[in-house]
């Protein structure tokens, strides 16, 4: 509440709590059941019924310096740059984006390779690739392997852009507890309740960066443009690398079944505990103008 200000001509606190944070998000709750909660919560049924404003927070701008970076690091500088962000500021908030290993409802994952031969690939050659024939990814750069790894099988496998009718191997791999920066929803994970108003407020402000970020992991890049789209994003799980995470989570933006995706920034520590064999009977294909 300390990031509104009371205004004749706004919006309802429900409203602005939902859209900016999420909150009751799931819940079912309808907005009449949400207010009368809240104002338990706050224990003033007439604040809930007034009208609210964001308050703005003037020192903003780390959404377009973003911006600017990516584009300097594409296309005009890529070790020594310009006008690099405030990484302190990055690291805080990443603070607010902590996942564990616990925090999934699945201990599993998938690793998938589209098979080039009739032979199945072996357990062995599942794993990350070698130092010597690491492409580069969406998290990695050329020559770093990072081990890549999906919620599901289908999820794996699409990730891999097959075309019908190709054969994949599909590795299972167990995780031990480990420390993720989640990016799949920030406004999900970030919360107004903690930090005093000021903080509050920054955060609110920091948040379209955040989702930024996260639709950098997710944004479909065509092969073509790999080499130097990926250069932001791999730039940017460096950094979270360097903050102590263990690897990050992202929404899979080509899975069919709400797939999830997890890159592992040390995979010498993961070994591939079983391997099956699938065929892509069929590809899905969505256009728009």
């Amino acid at each position: 509440m300390a990031s509104y200000e009371i205004v004749d001509d706004g919006e309802s606190i429900i409203k602005l709590l939902t859209d900016e944070w999420n909150f009751f998000d799931g819940s079912g709750l309808k907005p009449a059941s949400a207010k009368e909660l809240l104002a338990d919560v706050l224990d003033d049924g007439e604040l809930v019924r007034k009208s609210f404003a964001p308050i703005q927070y003037s020192a903003g701008g780390n959404l377009r310096r973003w911006e600017d970076l990516r584009d300097e690091m594409m296309h005009r500088n890529r070790w020594f740059l310009d006008d690099p962000m405030d990484m302190d500021r990055i690291a805080e908030l990443l603070g607010q984006l902590i996942a564990s290993s616990k925090s999934f409802d699945q201990s599993t994952w998938y690793r998938a390779r589209l098979m080039s031969s009739d032979d199945p690939y072996p357990l062995s050659e599942m794993n990350a690739p070698p130092r010597h024939l690491a492409g580069h990814g969406r998290a990695n750069p050329a020559g770093i392997p990072y081990l890549y790894l999906g919620s599901t099988p289908t999820t794996a496998v699409a990730e891999l852009r097959p075309h019908t009718g190709e054969k994949a191997c599909i590795a299972e791999f167990e995780l031990p507890e480990l420390k993720f920066a989640d990016l799949r929803n920030p406004r999900k994970l970030t919360s107004p309740l903690v930090g005093d108003e000021s903080e509050i407020i920054r955060l609110r402000a920091d948040l379209p960066l955040l989702e930024r970020l996260a639709d950098e992991l997710t944004r479909p890049v065509h092969p073509r443009g790999a080499p130097y789209e990926y250069i932001p994003t791999q730039y940017l799980c460096e950094f979270i690398k360097s903050c102590g995470f263990d690897g990050v989570v992202y929404r899979s933006s080509v899975s069919s079944d709400n797939g999830i995706n997890l890159a592992l920034f040390n995979p010498e520590a993961f070994e591939a505990l079983r391997v099956s064999q699938v065929l892509v009977e069929r590809v899905s294909v969505q256009i728009g103008k």
